[in-house]
């Protein structure tokens, strides 16, 4: 009856891997600058509100196209301007414009007419264009980078463009330009970050789970050194990760840039479960024990201990729910699920599997044996012989890392998310040295009652705040309604550059609001609203850091209440830059209570498993440690603290937590067959201290693997999470023994 149990589930499992399979060729992947807003944050209402009465602020593509010799050239003109009016008939492009199609308004004496500003078809006017466009303030950064050799297509496309239409898009704009030859060209906009970054996404997951691959073959060699044992520990951790990735399909969700962590994540936490199984029904063969009998004790004496942990496991994961933030909520409940899939996994497929062989069939016995058995004896004698120098240790310890986190910042930059390198960070880099770079910074203006946006009254405190942004370096290409008056103000002034000013008197103003209605192709819907009692005022911020324009974006907020007429009309700050900053504001908060919540959570679970407080505070004060010691870590190593980054700790604290579940699982079976605390000591060093050194040895280069990722948030996550569950181990293996010799000595 037994075997045939075995041959169903077994079967059973099959059937699943099959079935998942299928679902993984359905995964989906998405990206999506929206996805890192702060749900039910008031900017982000107000934001929404903006983009209905105007539009979104990144509805665009920016090709740029250098020419190291200088862009006023007539040949290369030529093919630039062809290339602009070309590119409005790509798809999902709405507009195109570029300094080849803008013309002055000139004023005659029969009519407002224009001239171009770049004569492309009289060389002999090129020098003259060449310095009026570099003093032209409208121009460089935006459409010219201030040396001269690049010149800005700039591309409208469709709002909220998504997934399959940006690879159509960009797909077609890279066969159209190959066609003009350019020496050198550079993208910037959302339609390239949604195709590259997804790109990113699937190269990612393909290559962490390849090496993990590799990884865990070559330790499950190493421990075992049998095929049979190698077959049956790679299986089961391979199709943990199927069932996982293949339910993620069958539930139609997307992957987005957290997704790279899943394969490492699902292979480590199997690896962990797995190791821990096998241990022990190997240690209960030795013994003596039949097959039978010997997988049930393992189940009966680890499985409980590792459904406590992959429990808790899960509750760090899901810790990550108190996130304002779409993919890291994601990414803890899918993680969640994942560590209880291997689990199931594990304790019905793999322990059905094992069962059919014996020890000798499973692992090499010999020298290595007793290699651990003499290495856990000696890590038992220290502990026993040098507890004040341990305990110092800890303090002094405690005492640098509390330092350390006094250092963190979360002034992150969106370069720290591009992928390292490849042609996406090369361009962003580009545009942010040589243009305006990518991070928008708008300000909406609401004319107070009894006004309009286009009365003089408002108009003057528009200049006012235009003119003060642009004391600031790293704010540029401010724009805003009042670019038309300031440029009939210099038509009337033979279009001198110093003349690109608004004009002196309400008188002038009203003059030139009614030749702008005379102004042909003039449309100003993007800074205007339609009741005109709404305006915009649109720039570009360097990416200097969420904190660094978070301070600028204060100080500018400061200026405008105390230097604008309130009675008049009002200003806000928004943009799409700003909501996602605003997660830096948040992470923190989030991080705090989510953990708060997980620790109070998995308090209750150890209590209900040990019943004793004692018992209690020696599991807990261990787990601690680690998560410390990685706030340190960010703070030593300058990582920014951001949205990506604060998973770390929850990683940290649901897997480290495994370990010390374990140990005290073990030492609490031992006294409950009547051992006193050092020999109860001495065999949970024995029996479990292997595993807990295996397992946490295949955790720190399971997530190192993450270094080999293009992805530096990645990077850094893997680097973190190597380093602070080292420390757990060392946590568990000389604090505990610490705790309870000195908290319960008479236990």
């Amino acid at each position: 009856m037994k075997s045939k149990l075995r041959i169903i589930s077994v079967a059973t499992f099959l059937v699943l891997a099959a079935i998942s399979g299928y679902y993984v060729t359905q995964l989906q992947f998405s990206f999506d600058f929206e996805q890192f807003f702060p749900e039910g944050d008031e900017d982000l209402e107000f934001f929404r509100d903006f983009v209905e009465n105007f539009e979104g602020d990144d509805n665009f593509l920016l090709v740029a196209v250098r020419r190291e010799q200088g862009v006023f050239e007539q040949d290369f003109l030529e093919r630039f301007h062809d290339f602009t009016l070309s590119a409005r008939e790509l798809p999902y492009i709405e507009e195109s414009q570029s300094l080849t199609k803008f013309s002055y308004p000139v004023r005659t004496p029969f009519a407002i007419t224009t001239v171009p500003a770049i004569h492309i078809d009289q060389p002999e006017r090129l020098p003259a264009d060449s310095a009026r466009i570099l003093s032209d303030e409208r121009f460089v950064h935006n459409l010219i980078s201030e040396d001269g050799k690049t010149l800005v297509v700039f591309l409208k496309t469709i709002p909220s463009i998504q997934l399959d239409q940006a690879r159509e898009l960009m797909a077609a704009l890279d066969e159209q330009i190959d066609t003009y030859d350019f020496e050198e060209y550079h993208y910037l906009g959302r339609p390239y970050f949604q195709k590259e970054l997804v790109d990113m996404q699937k190269r990612e997951i393909t290559v962490s789970a390849i090496i993990s691959g590799i990884l865990v073959t070559l330790i499950m060699f190493v421990i075992f050194r049998k095929p049979w044992g190698i077959f049956v520990a790679l299986v089961s951790i391979g199709l943990g990760m199927l069932l996982f990735m293949g339910l993620l399909g069958a539930t139609g969700r997307e992957l987005n840039a957290m997704a790279a962590l899943y394969p490492v994540l699902m292979i480590i936490v199997g690896t962990s479960d797995v190791i821990h199984i096998m241990s022990k029904y190997i240690d209960e063969l030795r013994k003596g024990e039949r097959q039978d009998k010997a997988i049930v004790t393992a189940i009966k004496e680890i499985g409980l201990a590792t459904l406590l942990t992959s429990i808790t496991t899960a509750i760090g994961f899901a810790s990550l729910l108190t996130s304002k933030v779409g993919p890291i909520r994601e990414f803890g409940i899918n993680a969640a699920i994942g560590v209880m899939v291997a689990y199931v996994t594990v304790i019905f497929f793999t322990t059905a599997v094992l069962s059919w062989f014996r020890a000798d069939q499973i692992i090499k016995l010999g020298k290595g044996q007793a290699f651990w058995e003499k290495s856990m004896d000696w890590a038992y004698h220290f502990t026993l012989r040098y507890p004040s120098r341990i305990a110092l240790a800890a303090v002094v310890t405690l005492g640098i890392a509390f330092w350390g986190i006094s250092r963190i910042t979360t002034n992150y930059g969106i370069i720290n998310n591009m992928p390292i390198g490849e042609k996406i960070t090369e361009d962003f880099k580009f545009f942010e040295k040589n243009l305006t770079g990518f991070r928008p910074m708008e300000f909406a203006v609401f004319a107070k009652e009894g006004y309009k946006a286009t009365d003089w009254a408002v108009m003057r405190e528009i200049a006012k705040v235009e003119n003060h942004l642009k004391q600031y370096p790293s704010v540029q290409a401010v724009a805003s309604i009042t670019a038309v008056y300031k440029s009939i103000n210099q038509m009337m002034k033979n279009n001198a550059s110093e003349a690109y000013a608004m004009p002196e008197t309400e008188e002038d103003f009203e003059r030139y609001q009614r030749m702008a209605r005379r102004v042909p192709k003039l449309n100003v819907n993007v800074l205007l609203s339609k009741d005109e009692t709404k305006a915009r005022i649109t720039s570009r911020v360097q990416d200097i850091g969420a904190d660094s324009i978070k301070a600028i974006g204060e100080d500018i907020d400061r200026w405008i209440t105390m230097n604008t007429d309130t009675s008049v009309v009002a200003f806000q700050r928004t943009g799409t830059g700003l909501i996602i900053d605003k997660n830096a504001e948040y992470v923190r908060r989030d991080l705090l209570y989510g953990l708060g919540m997980a620790i109070l959570i998995v308090s209750v679970l150890m209590a209900i498993l040990f019943q004793n407080i004692k018992m209690l505070l020696i599991s807990l004060l261990p787990n601690i440690f680690p998560l410390i010691l990685a706030g340190a870590l960010l703070g030593f190593l300058g990582i920014e603290l951001e949205a990506g980054v604060s998973i770390v700790f929850a990683v940290i604290f649901g897997i480290a937590v495994d370990d010390t579940i374990h140990f005290l699982s073990k030492y609490k079976l031992a006294k409950n067959k009547g051992l006193e605390l050092e020999p109860a000591m001495r065999i949970t060093f024995l029996e479990t201290g292997k595993a807990i050194v295996l397992t946490s040895i295949i955790l720190f280069f399971g997530f190192l693997v993450m270094l080999f990722s293009i992805h530096p948030p990645s990077v850094t996550i893997g680097l973190l999470i190597s380093l602070t569950l080292l420390s757990a181990l060392i946590s568990d293996l000389l604090l505990i023994p610490l705790l309870i010799r000195w908290i319960m000595p008479k236990s």
